[in-house]
């Protein structure tokens, strides 16, 4: 049976749905995915709205690439996908002894996993058939007794190497950020390839609302939209991939916020979001393998440090030492990190020993730090000051200091990560907001630019530049 009968038959994929009449739209994909032929003469012109192509595919798709907006059924359809394969295809013949065929779908983070298990699992309980081919369940992962095991990942590439991949779906994976990497979409694929790769009949499908134009979605989707091949592109708005959503809610998201709107409804990419620092450019001024640099006394009195403090519960509390040669190159000695949880009063002592080994008895914090810190460091002989700037207009400074190759960054993952993934937002009134991404962390990254800017700022005697916003 192919996937568009198993959903038609009520015993089966078709028990999960309430109707399938508004589901039409995400039909059309399904059978442009698994190379069935479309015969209404409307549904191929939706079809060739939303792919640029004139006919349907002539080769079997090995990787897609599925564009719509929010509320447009995505993650109910990577589900059915996941469930189709694993219960309906016979994945034995490339399998040894042992060996179990895994359909992974690999989310933004954890609470998205869930969702997407709760999907899978209600779909296989919906069916008598289906759920009786279920071995075992847990949090995470669906074992069938056809040697077929769903899993259920977040966007690490760490967790998935050594599998053998049948299918691979990438949920929401314009939206794929780490802490820990500068392009976790681009890692999670290539740890994917080599699984997929024993496979002859394995997919690789990246689904999402688009985002920015960076990363393994865009770059799919400029290089493969309207053009035939092994790799299929799908794109299209959310009223037009689910009929049943209130049009009033979309036109109100249009007036509220134009630029947001038309990414999550529209499916347009943001014109309004760019990438602030290019990777290459942080990588260019990042001395492999170095950590801190012991204390030089020739340096001693031109140390200068930078405090970005945390009440210890969401994000990390970090501080930066810096130094600056006599060719004006700034040199980030030490660079330090504590994770929450923890006490703050803590971190401010073992912070404070930090500076004061290096001599220095005075340092510059985030501005949003509050009046606490500069008042637990006094009881440790620190002067604390808040800097007279905000982190984004920080990072206005940092960046020609990193595009001019005028400063030594630590061999520091996380610190390259989150200076990679800063994000320029334009906003109206002419003044661009720099920031991580939503739910991320720049609090390295804030550390070392308000460093190198604050010892910029006295060995130059003049105040940052900060019209440029």
């Amino acid at each position: 049976m192919n996937i568009i009968e198993v959903i038609q038959d009520r015993a089966l994929l078709g028990a999960s749905f309430k109707s399938l009449d508004t589901w039409r739209p995400w039909l059309i994909v399904l059978k442009a995915l698994f190379g069935l032929p479309i015969e209404d003469p409307e549904d191929m012109k939706l079809f060739r709205d939303c792919t640029g192509l004139p006919w349907l595919p002539s080769e079997r798709i090995r990787e897609a690439a599925i564009i719509a907006g929010r509320r447009s059924g995505k993650s109910f359809l990577s589900s059915i996908i996941a469930c189709f394969l694993a219960c309906f295809h016979d994945w034995t013949p490339y399998l040894t002894a042992g060996e179990r065929a895994w359909i992974f779908i690999v989310a933004v983070d954890r609470e998205q996993a869930r969702i997407i298990k709760d999907y899978i699992s209600g779909i296989l309980h919906s069916s008598k058939f289906l759920r009786r081919m279920i071995e075992t369940e847990r949090q995470e992962q669906i074992d069938l007794k056809n040697r077929v095991s769903i899993g259920i990942k977040t966007c690490s590439f760490r967790g998935i190497r050594g599998y053998t991949v049948a299918c691979a779906i990438l949920e929401e994976v314009a939206f794929f950020r780490s802490d820990e990497s500068a392009n976790p979409d681009k890692e999670v694929v290539n740890a994917l390839k080599p699984s997929l790769a024993t496979i002859p009949e394995s997919l690789l499908i990246s689904i999402s609302t688009p985002y920015s134009k960076r990363g393994i979605l865009f770059e799919t989707f400029r290089k493969y939209y309207g053009q035939p091949g092994k790799t299929f592109v799908w794109k299209s708005e959310s009223s037009r991939m689910n009929p049943t959503l209130d049009k009033a809610i979309i036109k109100n998201a249009l007036e509220d916020d134009p630029a947001a709107a038309r990414s999550e409804w529209l499916s347009e990419w943001r014109e309004d979001v760019q990438t602030f620092l290019s990777q290459d450019a942080v990588e260019g001024v990042v001395i492999p393998g170095r950590g801190d640099l012991p204390r030089l006394p020739a340096v001693d009195g031109s140390y200068s440090a930078f405090l970005d403090p945390s009440g210890g519960r969401n994000d990390s509390f970090t501080a930066a030492i810096c130094h600056s040669e006599k060719s004006g190159k700034i040199i980030i000695d030490v660079l330090r990190e504590r994770r929450p949880p923890f006490r703050p009063s803590e971190v401010v002592s073992e912070f404070s020993d930090v500076l004061k080994a290096y001599g220095i008895t005075s340092a510059k914090s985030d501005r949003y730090g509050g009046e606490w810190v500069s008042e637990a460091f006094k009881k440790h002989g620190i002067t604390v000051e808040p800097a007279e700037f905000s982190a984004p207009e920080l990072y206005v400074e940092f960046l020609p200091i990193i595009l001019n190759g005028a400063v030594e960054l630590p061999d520091n993952a996380r610190l390259t990560a989150q200076l990679v993934n800063l994000e320029r937002r334009t906003r109206t009134g002419g003044k661009d907001l720099i920031t991580h991404f939503p739910g991320g962390h720049d609090d390295l990254a804030n550390a070392a630019a308000g460093a190198c800017v604050a010892l910029t700022a006295e060995n130059n005697a003049v105040q940052p530049r900060i019209e440029r916003i």
